[in-house]
């Protein structure tokens, strides 16, 4: 049963990302074969964490693919070879302990509610990932951003480099690369680039 809360998150994704669906597609494209693809096995197991409509999921190649999020209409937009999982994060998984190679993340943890969902949730990344397994989460930088961070009504926790991190050694990681700043925040939202210029910034890392 759909609940009023996942309706309103329905009906915001399709407000903040509905004209952009087409963009959005071709960025996640490229990003995925200039970037991703190389971090992922063929056939690797790997879960969407708040997949949306599902732009990297769809995109990406691996063995098994798995997309979790709250939104009712993800599974409208996700391919046939996509197990998809609707629930809370922060709760206990629908996953086997040890079955994944990579949970892949973007744009999500600063959504949930409180940190402490936030550390529940990456505690059930690491225990679904199999020994050697990896976590890819990319997100807004509060470091490098001021009030611009507060425009999206839906922003509820700040987080830096730093600070996921430490939530990230905490919960088990151990060894942790990180970039601290990737893409710029808003490329989809104001400005549009075009997609070979997206492809030069990807090939100089200086950027």
């Amino acid at each position: 049963m759909t609940s009023e809360a996942d309706k309103a998150l329905a009906l915001q994704y399709e407000l903040r990302f509905g004209k952009l669906q087409d963009y959005r597609l071709k960025v996640w494209t490229e990003l995925c074969k200039a970037f991703f693809q190389p971090l992922i096995g063929k056939q690797d197991a790997i879960l969407d964490l708040g997949c949306g409509w599902g732009e990297f999921i769809n995109t990406i190649r691996a063995g098994k693919k798995f997309a979790m999020d709250l939104n009712p209409e993800s599974p409208n937009h996700l391919q046939p070879d996509i197990a998809f999982i609707h629930q809370d994060c922060s709760e206990p998984w629908a996953v086997q302990a040890h079955s994944l190679d990579v949970v892949f993340t973007s744009n999500f943890f600063e959504h949930l509610p409180s940190k402490e969902k936030l550390l529940l949730t990456v505690k059930e990344v690491y225990r679904c990932l199999k020994p050697g397994g990896r976590m890819i989460c990319m997100g807004p930088n509060i470091k490098y951003l001021s009030g611009a961070y507060w425009e999206f009504f839906d922003h509820h926790i700040p987080l830096s480099d730093a600070s996921v991190e430490e939530l990230t050694r905490i919960c088990g990681f151990r060894e942790i690369t990180v970039i601290k700043k990737f893409l710029p925040y808003t490329m989809a939202e104001r400005v549009q680039p075009p997609i070979f210029l997206l492809r030069f910034y990807l090939k100089m890392p200086i950027l």
